[in-house]
């Protein structure tokens, strides 16, 4: 019987000609992240083993990047663990301030994920890899600690859901827009431990940006993981970034799914999530007028350059609306330099953006934007939960960058397109 992506790059890891869904399989891993959050537990319990060494200083990633520049003395406190334990063991890839960027960004950009690895991250959206057709999925802490000893774990087989595009993109609609699409179809626990299968003529229409966007919400349905085969846009873009062997995998014809949603791009429509959960979807023309406090644009989901550019086209001359605040967050030093010699900073500064280095901030509730009470955001982040940015009481209402920007400038939500 043939196999999926994920199955591949699984049984490969684990040594073996095949596995099935449902097999439990020790496999190798390539690299194992943390951040600032969930890799000092990790420490913590690796230390309380009685474990000594890492298996290999080079595939394990620290990125201190949810709550710094520190905004108090905890957040201080469980970075300057992390230094110490990256110190210790000489980790390479450790990123601190002035050098981070938000972890599902930055490791892409310095060429640390490539396909048919197997990445796993003390973070949930560790999933955002499989764009680049990786197996790539989130872990605890206690599961990184045994990782970054052993340089293996256990996993559980996926099954397997295929996403087929077809179509071409609209303007004004992205990767957003599509992973918000099929989260309403499906639901928040629709791909419950399955792999998400993205495939179809209508995956060429994608950006490396908007791949990873998709593949970064992916566990927002619930999946184990989400992968997008490799093809021209994928070589383009790992060139220059990755320099050791990589191989990338394709579904064999007879592989097995679950189900197949089609979803036709050419009839998506700017799409955001409503509170308090992402798959309470609507069009943009729905909600049309719902007023708003804040506008985030940024994330590991939206902060890379295509998407500060698409927020820039709106607010090119344009202000910000009085009693709104607009933060813009470039999700890594790289992409906040490029914006810079694009003019994307300096638009969103005149019209009345503040504009952040580097960090998940707000996302989580942290800092850089914490809502007050009875407040509403229009975020371009992944997760809209109860109390997710603030008071049990404030709302967050996802969406593409376009929209945001559109709903910064007007102080509303209104279609992009009728600001054109």
């Amino acid at each position: 019987m043939g196999m999926t992506m994920t199955q591949k790059i699984l049984a490969k890891h684990a040594g073996l000609s095949e596995v099935k869904p449902g097999q439990l399989v020790e496999a190798k891993v390539d690299l194992v992240l943390g951040n600032d959050i969930t890799a000092p537990v990790a420490i913590t319990e690796f230390e309380k083993a009685g474990l000594t060494q890492i298996f290999d200083r080079d595939k394990i990633a620290i990125v201190l990047d949810h709550s710094t520049p520190c905004k108090d003395i905890k957040s201080a406190q469980l970075c300057a663990q992390a230094r110490e334990f990256a110190k210790k063991h000489s980790i390479t890839n450790f990123f601190d301030v002035g050098k981070v960027g938000i972890e599902h960004a930055l490791l892409p950009e310095q060429g640390l994920t490539a396909p048919g690895e197997v990445i796993v991250g003390a973070d949930s959206h560790t999933c955002t890899y499989g764009a680049l057709g990786a197996f790539s999925t989130g872990i605890g802490s206690t599961d990184m600690a045994a990782a970054m000893a052993t340089g293996s774990l256990w996993f559980k087989v996926p099954s397997a859901i295929k996403v087929t595009l077809k179509g071409k993109l609209p303007r004004y609609v992205g990767g957003k827009d599509i992973i918000l699409h099929l989260i309403g179809l499906i639901g928040v626990d629709g791909a419950l431990y399955q792999s998400l299968e993205f495939a179809g003529e209508g995956v060429a229409e994608l950006s490396m940006d908007d791949r990873f966007t998709i593949s970064n919400m992916a566990i927002e349905a619930g999946a184990k993981n989400g992968i997008f085969p490799v093809d021209y846009q994928t070589w383009t873009y790992l060139e220059g970034r990755v320099q050791r062997p990589w191989e990338g995998v394709e579904a064999d014809a007879d592989a097995e799914y679950t189900r197949e949603v089609v979803i036709d791009l050419s009839e998506l429509r700017p799409t955001v999530s409503l509170p308090h959960l992402p798959s309470n979807t609507r069009t943009v023309d729905q909600v049309a007028g719902t007023p708003v406090q804040q506008v985030v644009i940024g994330s590991c989901t939206n902060g890379r350059l295509k998407d500060l550019a698409e927020a820039a086209a709106i607010l090119e001359g344009r202000t910000v609306h009085d009693g709104v605040r607009c933060i813009v967050i470039p999700a890594t030093q790289q992409i906040y330099m490029d914006a810079m010699r694009e003019g994307y900073i300096e638009t969103f500064i005149t019209a009345g953006c503040a504009v952040s280095t580097p960090t998940c901030g707000p996302c989580l509730g942290g800092h850089m934007g914490v809502l007050s009470n009875g407040e509403r955001c229009v975020s371009t982040t992944n997760r809209n939960f109860v109390g997710r940015m603030g008071p049990t009481d404030s709302e967050i209402i996802l969406a593409n960058p376009a929209v945001a920007a559109a709903a910064a400038v007007s102080g509303e939500i209104v279609d992009p397109a009728s600001l054109s």
